[in-house]
């Protein structure tokens, strides 16, 4: 019998919102995406990600199913990206509460969120996290060591300042970009810090 061939995957990331301040970076990734054609989304809010939404940015629950391909209810076991087979590009969780990055850290799978989390972390399949919190307690602090060391990406959406950027939403969009790099999607949000960089030899 000879090698089957594989077709070809689409782009597929994973957006979850959680019940946590800085509801608008979960708004503009799925913004974002939305406008990426190739790209597929599959997006889970939960209950408390969509109250956070509503009194932050002003938006119900429905204007982010609107922006996604998919979207599946917090306690959907049966949603694909509950599976390791059903591969994806990678999981964002945007913002990431605390409630949820210690189920994260600990395995314990109370939602769809956690279980696409630990999805990517056992599939090696890149998952980032925009944790929003501060002060950090040191419990804060080891659930970040323990994901990152399973595999995660800790990233606190802190605005890029040194840009020069005034502009909230600018600077919300700039963190943004830069996920979507780190996942190998190209947009304009990203940009380059260049510092003062040489003219090149002639």
């Amino acid at each position: 019998m000879g090698a089957l061939l594989q077709p070809e995957l689409p782009a597929r990331l994973v957006v979850c919102v959680t019940g946590s301040t800085g509801a608008i970076y979960g708004y503009r990734l799925l913004l974002a995406a939305s406008q990426l054609k190739s790209l597929e989304t599959h997006l889970v809010v939960t209950k408390t990600g969509a109250m956070v939404l509503k009194q932050e940015v002003g938006l119900g629950k429905e204007s982010l199913v609107r922006l996604a391909t998919y979207s599946y209810d917090e306690h959907d076991f049966m949603a694909p990206i509950a599976s390791g087979s059903f591969r994806v590009s990678g999981t964002v969780i945007a913002p990431c509460s605390m409630k949820t990055l210690a189920g994260i850290a600990t395995a314990y799978e109370e939602n769809l969120v956690a279980r696409a989390a630990s999805v990517a972390l056992k599939e090696k399949w890149p998952l980032i996290l925009l944790t929003r919190e501060t002060p950090l307690s040191v419990i804060h602090l080891k659930n970040m060591l323990t994901v990152a060391e399973a595999g995660g990406t800790i990233m606190p959406p802190l605005p890029p300042l040194y840009f020069g950027e005034t502009n909230f939403q600018v600077l919300v969009d700039l963190t943004i970009g830069r996920v979507l790099d780190m996942l190998g999607i190209t947009t304009s949000l990203h940009r380059e810090w260049v510092g003062r960089m040489p003219p090149p030899d002639g």
